[in-house]
């Protein structure tokens, strides 16, 4: 089985969590990525984050929400993803960069639009009252 190691930043308002495509996909994913080597989770959040949305994050507010694993998206059977999850405050105005097309705010009723491990983070946050 391969394991696929990610780091992902929830950022949610008022009921709605940030969510990115990138081009080409079809899906939304949470902002973040893969870890890079000798990298720790914060490490590799602010990296992503800065190289996906211009922003920086905030690296003494970040807590961390949770770890969740399913399928990787587009990956073959066996494939699974580990996203590790943190919330964090943020300076700067978030934008589009790098490979990402487009940012949206999702809410619950847009679950079906996400891959399968981030549909497994929205159980979780509307489960918490947390994701509207």
């Amino acid at each position: 089985m391969t394991v696929i190691d990610k780091v992902a930043w929830i950022r949610l308002e008022n009921g709605a969590i940030l969510s990115s495509r990138s081009r080409g996909k079809d899906v939304y994913y949470l902002p973040g990525g893969k870890r890079e080597p000798g990298e720790s989770d914060l490490d590799t959040l602010s990296r992503e984050i800065r190289e996906e949305l211009s922003v920086t994050i905030v690296a003494d507010s970040a807590e961390h929400l949770g770890t969740f694993h399913a399928q990787a998206h587009g990956h073959p059977a066996g494939t699974t993803v580990r996203m590790t999850c943190y919330t964090a405050d943020y300076r700067g105005a978030l934008q589009p960069d790098s490979e990402i097309e487009e940012i949206a705010w999702l809410t619950y009723r847009d679950r079906d639009r996400v891959s399968p491990v981030d549909q497994l983070i929205f159980d979780h946050l509307q489960g918490t009252s947390r994701l509207r």
